[in-house]
């Protein structure tokens, strides 16, 4: 499998601004761009990684038309090189090491056809291995200039836990393009993590022992704060937007429901209250209501219910097994098991819909396509591809209409946060 691979048109408008609506793919003509590497006392492996990563970068963007020759120039040239005449912009940089051991790149773009430089900047990092996010910084700055929709996103780190053996898990961190990974929790089964705060500098997640255990761990301090216990399972599966309230699903007899729980008090309250199984809430509409994963027509399927309230509404009429569910304000990307094959791999797909329509977007048509989660901003999708023995992060690019793989070397994912 490629490390980068994009598998959906070019788009250039909608129907309406609802992003569940069906876009109209035709032929859009994007400015041009290329990478040029001009590195100095830096490792040679280093400098070119560091240009794919920026080329990717640059890709997921979806704004240019990104060329992905490697090229090594002089820095101060403001001219193109004579290899990318056929280009709009050159994205020029420079990466080197301070006398402290610090990693410096300079950065500068230029207009191809005026011979001008649009865009200079200086960056430093500490730590040589964070160079990945340093990419993905300069790919924000370039966005940015140009005024474009943010992508800040792509500067996020994304939390994950995979299983090594049986009743072991480690808790990743990593950037979205998987070039980036540090292992933070080991030893245990550890599962669930949950970014606790949009800073994500800490995270909640479960340790599976004698009882379910929800912790919240600090990343700088390393501390470990438990917040809550619970016989059956403990799962954290939304954080409110002011970071204090939790939504958990918790089975103190048996029976797994839906809890609203107060991260300075430690108090819950529950939710749902239903004689089979209730799970996975996420905050919809304002934090108003709940979307959560129930069995009440025989098969899992998506329902909402407002906080405070009985009544249960039906959500998601397309599918069976929708078994798992991420929202961003009025919306809702959920799995849909669309195969029901005996001896072989069914399929799983990710639909997107709005509590405000009735409408359905299809986001992927093969493969089993897990664990979606929306970005910040609601504009991208984060999901775990597996196709033809092959699995592979993705990312679901809504109003481009563009969605982006790269490979997953990192074992059997359990579940993951962005």
């Amino acid at each position: 499998m490629k490390n980068f691979l994009v598998w959906m048109a070019v788009t250039v408008r909608l129907f309406a601004a609802d992003a569940t609506i069906d876009v109209i793919k035709t032929a859009a003509e994007l400015p041009s761009i290329v990478v040029e590497d001009a590195s100095i006392n830096y490792t040679h492996l280093i400098s070119k990684k560091f240009h794919k990563i920026l080329t990717n970068d640059l890709h997921v963007l979806s704004q240019f038309s990104v060329k992905d020759s490697y090229v090594h120039i002089d820095f101060p040239t403001d001219a193109s090189h004579k290899t990318n005449n056929d280009v709009a912009y050159v994205l020029r940089y420079r990466l080197k090491q301070s006398n402290e051991g610090l990693m410096l790149c300079d950065v500068k773009l230029l207009d191809v056809k005026k011979e001008a430089v649009l865009f200079e900047k200086k960056y430093r990092i500490t730590q040589q291995d964070l160079y990945v996010f340093l990419a993905h910084e300069i790919a924000v700055d370039v966005n940015d200039f140009f005024k474009l929709p943010s992508v800040n996103w792509i500067k996020k780190r994304v939390i994950f836990s995979r299983y090594i053996n049986p009743k072991q898990s480690e808790i990743v961190i990593s950037d979205y393009s998987l070039s980036y990974q540090k292992v933070i929790i080991r030893g245990g089964l550890n599962i669930f993590p949950k970014w606790a705060h949009a800073n994500q500098l800490s995270f909640y997640y479960t340790v599976v022992g004698e009882q379910p255990t929800l912790y919240r761990y600090n990343i700088l301090s390393g501390e470990h704060e438990r917040m809550a216990v619970s016989d059956g399972m403990l799962v954290c599966s939304d954080v409110s937007s002011d970071y204090g309230k939790l939504l958990l699903t918790m089975a103190p007899k048996g029976q797994p429901d839906v809890y609203l729980f107060d991260v300075i008090t430690k108090k819950t309250e529950r939710i749902t209250d239903y004689d089979g199984i209730d799970v996975g809430g996420q905050f919809l509409d304002d934090e108003k209501r709940i979307a959560f994963i129930s069995e009440r027509l025989g098969y899992p399927n998506i329902f909402a219910q407002t906080i405070g309230e009985k009544s249960v509404e039906q959500l998601v009429y397309y599918g069976k097994n929708n078994n798992s569910c991420s929202t961003f304000r009025n919306y809702v990307v959920y799995t849909s098991r669309e195969t029901n094959n005996e001896f072989s791999q069914n399929a799983y797909n990710l639909h997107l819909i709005s509590t405000q329509t009735e409408y359905v977007r299809h986001l992927t048509a093969t493969g089993m396509n897990q664990f979606p989660k929306f970005s910040s901003d609601g504009g991208s999708i984060i999901f775990i591809k597996h196709f033809q023995r092959q699995s592979a992060l993705g990312i679901i690019r809504l109003k481009e209409n563009k969605s982006f793989l790269f490979p997953l070397k990192v074992g059997k994912i359990q579940s993951l946060d962005w």
